[in-house]
């Protein structure tokens, strides 16, 4: 990877490890609605107006409208809302631990879309390493936690694991901060009949809660998407996907250092189990890797 994608990736695994801690301090004021809805238009508010001026906006509209609605559905509309759903039962720290498991999801989606030709025993070991470690977090940790809330959070994980394919496959041509712009004003439209009528009781929440709400959507939302989406055009769907990584340990240390959540036994185990699964699980084999060398080699002859 060059230094430009290795800059993105450590950018964005820093980055994204912030949403668990915001959206927790949020959740304690604002309905999960309000915080998707003011999340969106705060990033909208910040990346349309670059879009409309340059005129991409109505020609992505016109050729990749249907992709432009299934990536903002798996990447926003759904998991925004199901986040802070979650983390009104579970810590954000476990939450974002669980989301880790997306590069395990994206190794089979890759498969199923044809990005890869098989699974290789190393990978398939990963997966397994995987499934313990997320098996560790749920025994030891999730407690008195609703099922339904870890059910919202295994959809967002198969969401994040999908997106960025959807980016790959059907929006190649597509300005990342245009699709970013148009994912985010859809989603505040969604949510606005939801959110506007409570916007009255919330202008009372304490400074914490709003200034929490303002960083999600300028640094977590309007620079992230732009950052992930030349990430996404400089490493590849899965190599981007590698940022949860980091960003879960990020979202522990968070979650014990400013929220005083317990670093318990479950994280310790399910940890670096669910790490190394998913590094494992999304290595390439030998073979497809030397295939892509050669496929760019091919692609870059006039």
């Amino acid at each position: 990877m060059s230094r430009r994608g290795w800059a993105l990736f450590v950018a964005m695994s820093l980055i994204w490890g912030l949403p668990y801690l915001l959206i927790k301090v949020a959740v304690e004021d604002f309905s999960p609605v309000v915080v998707v809805f003011l999340r969106c238009a705060i990033g909208a508010a910040l990346l349309l107006p670059w879009t409309l001026a340059r005129g991409h906006l109505g020609t992505a509209l016109r050729r990749h409208w249907r992709a432009l609605l299934l990536f903002t559905v798996l990447e926003m509309t759904g998991p925004w809302l199901l986040l802070p759903y979650a983390e009104q039962s579970l810590s954000s720290s476990l939450t974002g631990l669980l989301v880790a498991a997306v590069p395990f999801v994206a190794a089979v989606a890759a498969l199923v879309a044809g990005d890869e030709d098989r699974l290789s025993p190393l990978r398939v070991v990963g997966m397994l390493i995987g499934v313990v470690g997320i098996a560790a977090l749920l025994g030891l940790d999730v407690g008195g936690a609703q099922l339904s809330a870890i059910g919202a959070v295994a959809l967002v994980v198969v969401g994040y694991a999908v997106a960025p394919i959807v980016i790959s496959h059907k929006l190649p041509d597509v300005p990342g901060v245009t699709a970013a712009s148009f994912a985010l004003l859809f989603t505040a439209l969604v949510y606005a009949p939801f959110a506007v009528p409570q916007l009255g009781a919330a202008v009372d929440a304490p400074t914490r809660a709003w200034l929490a709400l303002l960083a999600l959507g300028t640094v977590c939302t309007a620079l992230a998407l732009a950052l992930f989406f030349a990430l996404i055009r400089e490493a590849g769907p899965q190599r981007a996907l590698v940022i949860t990584f980091v960003n879960p340990a990020v979202a522990v240390l968070l979650g014990v250092l400013v929220l005083d959540e317990p670093f318990t036994l479950g994280l310790a185990l399910g940890l670096p189990l669910v790490l190394l699964g998913c590094v494992l699980a999304t290595r390439r084999s030998p073979v497809r890797t030397a295939r892509s060398e050669f496929d760019d080699l091919d692609t870059a002859v006039p």
